[in-house]
């Protein structure tokens, strides 16, 4: 038997060549450990730290308080008008509506309207010279050739209802009285108006000249941010004069409200056969403020008197803060 031949033997490797790789492993090991904080670090980092309140860039407003009907009750069948419509500005909630979408004749409560555009259009200190006089209804004694300005104009419109007043700020347009209605109309469409629609500048009766009881408790709000106008339509009484301190208005507000039940500010009266008694009301009362709108009325001064004594006997204002 021949037997193999017998290999070399290969020398030896030194004995830490042979566990390199497992130390190399356990060195880097140690390395990760000793450098990776443990969860008590975070503990103690995050012990005693406030959460993280991510704050908004702006003020977030506080809810205006919301008016309940803790009664149940509602206004009697007493009340004629053929459209109301009573708003809680602050809230913009509507505490009761009657009619709100019924097409009705607005009367002089049109103006409320007509002041805006004018003041879109003119200066307060523009003057007008009054061309042709309109006497029918309300007015605020223009005279032929008077030179009056637009601040005095709105007074008597706005005070005395002077459909004289409105006429002449209407003629002073740019392509006249046929021109400031169809702005009228594009204001109201701007304003988001959706049942309105005007004929003239004063109220006359016009089947085509129509406003719903809604349409105009949102006009009489955008109407009183107007310092200008809110400030006219709550004074009792005033006289103004023309620019030669010739002829001079005295102005007496019809609204019988006004100085007579604390809190009324204004706003506007109106009146014609068609249309009935109108009447729209700002109530500043118990630091709420309120527009009452009252259509087609037959008696709109105590009716809207009973109004109010009906929502400050049967709502609450209530306060609902976030948690």
């Amino acid at each position: 038997i021949i037997m193999p031949k017998q290999r070399r033997n290969s020398p030896k490797k030194p004995w830490w060549k042979k566990l390199w790789s497992k130390i190399l492993y356990l060195v880097i090991l140690a390395v990760f450990i000793s450098l990776y904080p443990g969860q008590n670090v975070y503990t103690l980092v995050f012990k005693d730290a406030k959460p993280l309140i991510k704050r908004l860039p702006f003020a977030i407003p506080t809810p205006a308080p919301y008016p309940a009907n803790v009664t149940g009750v509602y206004p009697d069948t007493d009340i004629t008008a053929a459209g109301v419509v009573i708003l809680d500005v602050d809230s913009g909630v509507y505490l009761y509506k009657r009619n709100e979408e019924e097409l009705l004749a607005p009367a002089s409560t049109t103006k409320i309207l007509t002041a805006l555009v004018a003041l879109d259009t003119y200066q307060l200190d523009d003057v007008v010279t009054v061309k042709t006089v309109v006497d029918d209804g309300q007015v605020m004694g223009l005279v032929p050739g008077e030179r009056i300005t637009v601040e005095n104009l709105l007074y008597g419109m706005l005070i005395a209802s002077g459909n004289d007043a409105a006429y002449a700020l209407a003629d002073h347009y740019e392509g006249g009285v046929e021109k400031f209605v169809v702005a009228m109309n594009e204001k109201a469409n701007a304003l988001q108006l959706t049942k309105s629609h005007f004929t003239n500048p004063v109220g006359y009766d016009n089947p085509d000249h129509k406003m719903s009881p809604m349409d105009l408790a949102r006009l009489a709000g955008i109407a009183l941010s107007n310092k200008t106008i809110a400030k006219m339509v709550a004074i009792p009484q005033i006289t103004i004069s023309d620019v030669t301190h010739t002829y001079f208005h005295p102005l007496k507000n019809i609204n019988q409200l006004l100085g007579k039940i604390p809190g009324v500010g204004g706003i506007k009266t109106g009146w014609t056969e068609d249309a009935g008694e109108n009447l729209v009301t700002l109530l500043d009362r118990g630091g709420h403020t309120l527009i009452f709108v009252v259509l087609k009325s037959r008696d709109r001064f105590s009716e809207t008197a009973k109004l109010m004594d009906w929502v400050f006997a049967n709502y609450q204002w209530q306060v609902f803060e976030p948690k």
